[in-house]
């Protein structure tokens, strides 16, 4: 994993999430687990932790990390039977061509030439995934691709299944502009719904902007309530309570979490056919598929109709940590 937030992090940071989750779930299942990632990072197996914390970084930085991780794998690889890859492809440099199995899995925008280039060499037990169909996609210009969607640990959120019909809406996402807070402040403009936004404001300054005048003037306390950004015990509270989730997104979002967080709570998705939407909601099931606001909003009076207990089940079939962990072991019979 690379170094710049901590395994398990605290707050923001999708893959760095996994990582853990996957490491628990291999030792409860009988794995011995070491993992490599940044400094504070922990697990119940082994933990060597490496370079800094930080996501603004210069060449050197990630250069010197690098090569600290290429000394690691090249010295021990043949300790292990499977080296899972969430970092950079460029860790794999010194071991590719090695027999022990890897798995490079992708959680956002793949960049193909990389792929040509890694392939273009002798290589052995080499297996590309991504958390999507669309993801996938995006990058199967070489190699062995497969898709293994992304998980949650639904343990660690609860059904709620007495909700009122007009209990809030709510976006929960970091504050950029392709996840679209904006339309889901116009679509409970114009139905009149409650909406709680929730999630960190970027520190990009385009971002801030962007929050500074497409949603804090819209925040009145009361039909618009900004709550800052959740823990995962917060997520719980907060999706459950919830009557659904707004996923407007204006961008090709490579799986989000956040649909699979909320599900496991029972509450449904409403959200835009862009990237993999499309592939995590089912219609009328755990949620609606709809192409413009005015679809959104048209769909709004249908939330009661979703069943939350099964919303939950049928997300839980697919995206539960014990269900993709098995996911990707089997790759490993292919």
């Amino acid at each position: 994993m690379d170094p710049g937030v901590a395994v398990p992090p605290k707050l923001y940071g999708g893959h760095e999430r996994l990582v853990y989750m996957f490491a628990e779930q291999y030792i409860k299942m009988g794995h011995s687990v070491t993992i490599l990632a940044g400094p504070d990072s922990y697990c119940s197996g082994k933990t060597i932790c490496f370079g800094k914390n930080g996501l603004k970084k210069r060449r050197f930085q990630l250069l010197w990390e690098a090569l600290i991780a290429w000394k690691y794998l090249y010295l021990n690889h043949s300790k292990y039977d499977l080296i899972h890859n969430f970092g950079r492809l460029a860790y794999l440099i010194p071991i590719v061509n090695k027999p022990v199995q890897k798995i490079m899995t992708y959680g956002r925008a793949v960049t193909s030439k990389n792929i040509e280039k890694i392939c273009s060499k002798p290589n052995m037990k080499l297996i590309f995934t991504g958390c999507s169909n669309y993801l996938v996609s995006t990058g199967n210009v070489a190699g062995v691709w497969k898709t293994v969607y992304n998980a949650i640990d639904f343990g660690k959120y609860n059904l709620q299944t007495n909700v009122e019909d007009d209990a809030p809406l709510i976006f929960l996402s970091r504050l950029d502009k392709i996840k679209g807070c904006h339309n889901a402040i116009a679509l409970a403009q114009k139905t009149g719904r409650k909406l709680i936004i929730a999630g960190n404001i970027s520190h990009i300054k385009e971002e801030q902007t962007y929050f500074e005048t497409e949603v804090k003037p819209y925040v009145d306390g009361t039909q618009i309530q900004y709550v800052g950004p959740l823990n995962d015990e917060e997520k719980n509270e907060y999706l459950g309570k919830c009557s659904a989730l707004l996923m407007l997104i204006e961008w090709d979002e490579p799986f989000g979490m956040v649909m699979a967080e909320a599900m496991a709570c029972g509450t449904p998705v409403i959200g835009f056919k862009r990237g993999s939407v499309r592939e995590v909601v089912e219609e009328e099931i755990t949620g609606f598929v709809v192409n413009t606001l005015d679809e959104a909003i048209g769909v709004v009076n249908k939330i009661p109709t979703i069943n939350r207990s099964l919303c939950r089940e049928r997300a839980m079939m697919r995206f539960n940590v014990d269900v993709i962990a098995e996911n990707y072991l089997n790759l490993l019979k292919g």
